[in-house]
């Protein structure tokens, strides 16, 4: 999976840039990130004054809108994935964005590390009855396996990738033979690595140890403003 995130920058054309190029690099799916800011943070938050380098915006809210397509927008790249025969979908990050990616009829979902806790919104995208894809990053074993209880009976296909949370993290914190315990706890499911530090190597022991999904943040330059760009891979990666 190239997860493109917000690395487009609030741009569509950027968007289905970065999508051709993730489809003449090899990668099998290219993932984007839904969220409907109002709701998904605080008035403290949505307000607060976001002065960095990074910034696309005067607030953290005005930042985000920034860098948020629309649903209109997501039907032109359902479109351009069509064409590109590239599989197309997205992390919901609260219930309105995923009743929006609903009605385009998304074909999987990806579930955010921080949202390893939020069994109302699990149990929510598992009802859709889509692929789902778990990330584990910041969460105990006891976290994943409530997840995992709150998913599965009502979602069957449900993934659980092993992620540190770390923008990038050092080799020795990735952890990678949890995919392992994963594997042996969860036998009916895939198991995966959402991949978060630099290069390729972890990947490809991540996949002898049995991972079976890879995600890498994508991105056409390293070197462009945004907070994702420095851990992810170019089209040559």
């Amino acid at each position: 999976i190239a997860e493109i995130g917000n690395n487009h920058g609030g741009s569509l054309e950027t968007c289905l840039e970065m999508i051709k190029a993730a489809k003449e690099a090899g990668a099998d799916a290219v993932k984007l990130q839904k969220r409907h800011n109002k709701s998904l943070y605080t008035k403290a938050m949505y307000e607060r004054p976001y002065d960095n380098d990074n910034s696309y915006g005067e607030t953290y809210g005005k930042h985000r809108e920034f860098l948020e397509l629309d649903i209109e927008a997501y039907k032109a790249i359902q479109k351009k994935c069509q064409e590109l025969e590239i599989t197309f979908f997205a992390t919901a990050f609260d219930f309105k964005s995923a009743d929006e990616l609903a009605s385009i009829d998304m074909p999987a979902y990806k579930m955010a590390s921080g949202d390893l806790r939020s069994i109302p919104l699990l149990k929510h995208v598992a009802k859709i009855g889509r692929p789902m894809i778990i990330s584990t990053g910041g969460g105990s074993f006891e976290d994943v396996q409530r997840a995992y209880e709150a998913v599965y009976p009502i979602n069957k296909e449900v993934a659980i990738l092993q992620c540190t949370a770390g923008y990038p993290p050092i080799y020795e914190e990735l952890d990678l033979k949890v995919i392992e315990t994963y594997r042996e706890s969860f036998p009916n499911s895939v198991i995966g690595l959402s991949s978060h530090d630099n290069g390729i190597a972890m990947a490809l022991a991540a996949y002898m140890l049995g991972a079976r999904i890879v995600e890498k943040h994508f991105t056409l330059n390293r070197a462009q403003k945004g907070t994702d760009h420095k851990f992810s891979l170019e089209p040559i990666g």
